[in-house]
């Protein structure tokens, strides 16, 4: 029998810098941890900001800790909502994405680039990727074990041994395979 792991829904958040903290929420602010996220280290943050877009803006949770880059993901949902076209990407790669406005209640900020729609992945630590027979940056299809099971095929894994074994897809993703309460997957080709 094939090893089943849990499959998480990552709804719309963001990554903000130091600097952008400290703009969007006043000197010496820090990240709030409202609750601690299946990959060791990440949170969930208090603080929340609006991103604005050139049609509209949607409320969004700030995940911590701070990043070297400023980030938003969202579903394309959220993107039409916000009048923007982001492309499918890896966390990190915002190199080419839209900008949008980041505001808090202490400032603004205007990124450049920065918004996604996440590519739906597994993280893994190397231990979980040879149990399972796959490598870093390869491309699965998973199998969802929901009461509409789907098949997502492109989905990257990333090996480190910083993460724990959970898959992420986003809240559009979620929806069309009624990925509701707790959900596993496995890996079928």
């Amino acid at each position: 029998m094939a090893k089943k792991f849990i499959v998480e829904t990552s709804a719309r958040h963001a990554h903000i810098t130091d600097e952008t903290l400290k703009i969007l929420f006043g000197e010496g602010a820090k990240l709030t941890n409202k609750k601690d996220l299946s990959q060791p280290g990440q949170f969930a943050c208090e603080e929340k900001i609006e991103v604005v877009g050139p049609k509209g803006s949607i409320k969004m949770s700030i995940l911590g800790p701070t990043r070297p880059a400023d980030q938003a993901e969202v579903s394309f949902t959220d993107a039409r909502a916000l009048g923007i076209t982001p492309p499918v990407r890896e966390s990190g790669d915002v190199a080419g994405t839209p900008g949008v406005k980041l505001v808090g209640p202490c400032g603004e900020v205007e990124i450049k680039e920065g918004v996604m729609v996440a590519k739906r992945h597994i993280h893994m630590t190397p231990e979980d990727a040879a149990e399972l027979g796959v490598v870093d940056k390869q491309i699965v299809k998973v199998k969802l074990d929901t009461a509409r099971p789907l098949i997502f095929d492109d989905v990257v894994v990333r090996v480190s041994p910083k993460f724990a074994l959970a898959m992420h897809i986003d809240t559009d993703e979620c929806n069309a395979a009624c990925a509701f309460g707790q959900v596993y997957g496995e890996i079928i080709d």
